[in-house]
């Protein structure tokens, strides 16, 4: 029973990485591009961004469970998260080379293929997938208007240079992302659209940050993050973000 617990634990540690949180002509995209910048709180101050600790709780639907959990982060490249899955501590990070998971109870560490490292290297680069998207091989090209949930929105394309997309949906009165769009990787091996709702922004410091996270998949409700704390700039040492 507790390996199928533990094994559950890794594969609910998989999905909050894909689905993670933490969003016409060349010349529409940059201008979008730039004023979603400056609603976030502009480029100066998401460029003063080097660490961030981010503690909240996601609520799984369809297994019933709330597992708190806390990301760690350190532009560009690295990553660490940390949650309870039924009395499981699982803690996964990225250090720039490797990705491990290990499951604490157990002592377990288990090292990740490049494909399921995806997710960590792409959050660990934080606000650099706006600032500097050239210098990781990401483009965005504008792909018109849509209204969703009674809101006008703004489509922008994020492309990685491995060919993955994620569609960002930016509120055409606020120039904040309301919503994500991807396929990922399901428990089954297939592939999902996710949808990621993004809602309550306050102001942390200057930058704005939604604090409540809704997931769909297929177009039914699967999981929701109600984050408590964020914490920019405080220090994190290298070593956090190795596994022993």
């Amino acid at each position: 029973m507790k390996h199928k617990s533990s094994k559950l634990a890794i594969s609910l540690v998989m999905f909050i990485l894909a689905v993670n949180i933490l969003p016409g002509g060349a010349q529409m995209e940059k201008d979008i591009l730039e004023k979603m910048i400056t609603a976030m709180g502009g480029r100066e101050a998401l460029s003063g961004i080097k660490d961030q600790k981010t503690t909240g709780t996601m609520e799984i639907i369809q297994f019933g469970l709330s597992i708190p959990m806390t990301i760690y982060q350190k532009e560009p490249d690295k990553f660490r998260l940390e949650m309870e899955v039924k009395g499981y501590s699982v803690v996964q990070v990225y250090n720039g080379e490797k990705a491990q998971v290990a499951t604490l109870q157990t002592g377990d560490v288990l090292d990740l293929t490049p494909d399921q490292a995806k997710g960590m290297k792409r959050e660990a680069l934080g606000n650099r997938v706006w600032l500097e998207p050239d210098k990781y091989g990401i483009t965005y090209a504008y792909r018109g208007e849509e209204t969703v949930d009674g809101k006008k929105c703004y489509i922008l394309e994020q492309k990685f240079s491995d060919g993955d997309v994620i569609t960002f949906f930016i509120e055409a009165s606020t120039y904040l992302p309301y919503m994500t769009r991807s396929t990922e990787d399901d428990a089954s091996g297939g592939q999902v659209e996710t949808e990621n709702h993004l809602a309550d922004y306050r102001p942390v410091g200057q930058i704005m940050f939604p604090f409540d996270v809704t997931i769909k998949q297929a177009g039914v409700e699967y999981a929701r993050v109600k984050y408590n704390e964020v914490i920019y700039n405080s220090g994190l040492e290298d070593s956090l973000f190795v596994l022993k």
